[in-house]
């Protein structure tokens, strides 16, 4: 008849319990080996190093550490040495074995004589003893951890002992490790999202400048981070005019973004009935200020060039004034501006102007103007004027100065530009 189980068997013996010189220079080493293991956060990493370490201090046979798949309700094979049997990723049921019951009832359990043992699945051949200690953290499962030996008995108690304090430190490392691979794995999945929105902004953007006889037409846009809130565009009309449009969402990341191509949409829609740019914007003002959040607005230029004319009508939702450079210098354009977009019904007001040979216009966002130094000083309007006086100046120079001037501490807003040579 077999053994009743034993959940710690040791001999009172002392030549059983000795330990020698070199099991206890083993001994120091994987006490030294627990203080090096906190710092390491590569959850495959930090395994593979426990069960090897382990099984070579201790002449095992093979060395394991199960973790706990909790919504699967299952134990999760992550790291083994030593076993020809099982594999990194085979499971175990809770209950199932000692590894299996150690898990169910968090609490150790030692065979001195696997042969004798109830609860242990054979495994290796050469196998004669095995402990399975629970990882946990305040009283939650982490795993468990095992360890076989080809001699009966050959885990004595102060072994043992160790063995447990050493899994203190193992269940906080590989709870640690989990967390910064979930952490890290969350972080790996948002940023490919913002990526592939970026792509998706970026192929809202015109492909190409507009052909209108007499002027080169440019448009630039950076983004503070992966995705923005600012938006330019050229709108092609049958009669040779172009409408420039650019807006600034309230706000930066996903949510300015989402709101930035749904006010694109709408936009584009209305301005296929060539209406007048006041028309345009009071429209479309009237359709985005039921929709959108509270608190969150847009503030827009849109405006038509009409090239046969030498001319571009442009009205402000809230807007920066456009800035114009002639044979008077550089200054704003004085505008009644309307209210941003999304806030309340109200109409717009327009104003027309004549471009002029040799003339500049630009419309810019104020991640422009209010792009910080070093020292914490805007570039501001001032600077922005006596770029444009420069002849070469253009949509890349303009961002390329903006970008000089912060020196190296980066955009803290999108910076958007539309630049019109006459």
């Amino acid at each position: 008849m077999a053994a009743s189980p034993q959940i710690f068997a040791a001999s009172e013996s002392a030549s059983a319990q000795a330990l020698t010189l070199e099991q206890v220079e083993d001994l120091l080493k994987l006490q030294k080996a627990t203080q090096k293991i906190s710092s390491i956060l590569d959850l495959d990493l930090l395994i593979d190093k426990l069960v090897n370490d382990v099984a070579r201090s201790f002449g095992c046979v093979e060395a394991n550490i199960y973790l706990h798949d909790e919504q699967r309700g299952e134990l999760v094979l992550a790291g083994v040495c030593g076993c020809t049997i099982h594999g990194k990723g085979d499971c175990l049921k809770l209950g199932k074995g000692m590894v299996g019951w150690v898990a169910a009832t968090r609490q150790m359990r030692y065979a001195p004589d696997v042969r004798l043992d109830p609860y242990y699945i054979p495994c290796e051949p050469s196998i004669r003893s095995e402990v399975a200690i629970p990882l946990l953290v305040e009283g939650e499962l982490v795993g468990v951890f095992a360890a076989s030996h080809p001699e009966l008995d050959a885990f004595p108690p102060a072994q043992i002992r160790l063995l447990q304090g050493l899994c203190v430190h193992v269940a906080v490392a590989v709870q640690n490790a989990r967390r910064f691979r979930e952490e890290r794995q969350q972080r790996e999945r948002m940023s490919r999202e913002a990526q592939e929105a970026r792509l998706i902004q970026q192929s809202l953007f015109p492909k190409s400048s507009p052909y209108a006889p007499g002027f080169a037409i440019s448009g630039l846009s950076i983004p503070a981070g992966e995705v923005g809130g600012d938006w330019y565009d050229f709108i092609p009309f049958g009669d040779g005019c172009w409408g420039l449009v650019l807006a600034d969402v309230a706000g930066k990341g996903m949510a300015a973004a989402l709101l930035m191509s749904a006010t694109r949409g709408i936009l584009r829609s209305l301005a296929e009935t060539c209406a007048s740019p006041a028309e345009i914007l009071t429209r479309l003002n009237r359709l985005l200020a039921g929709d959108f959040p509270a608190g969150r607005f847009v503030t827009m230029l849109y405006g038509v060039l009409n090239p046969a004319e030498r001319t571009l009508t442009f009205a402000s939702a809230g807007h920066l004034p456009p800035a114009l450079v002639n044979h008077d210098g550089a200054s704003f354009l004085d505008s009644e501006r309307g209210m941003p977009l999304g806030l309340a019904l109200n109409s717009f007001s327009e104003t027309r102007i004549a471009l002029p040979p040799n003339s500049r216009l630009v419309f810019y966002s104020d991640g422009i103007t209010e792009a910080l130094g070093p020292g914490g000083e805007e570039y501001g309007p001032d600077r922005l004027k006596a770029h444009l006086l420069n002849p070469r100046a253009s949509a890349d120079s303009l961002l390329a100065d903006v970008r000089s001037f912060a020196n190296g501490a980066g955009l803290h807003d999108d910076a958007t530009v539309i630049f019109v040579k006459a």
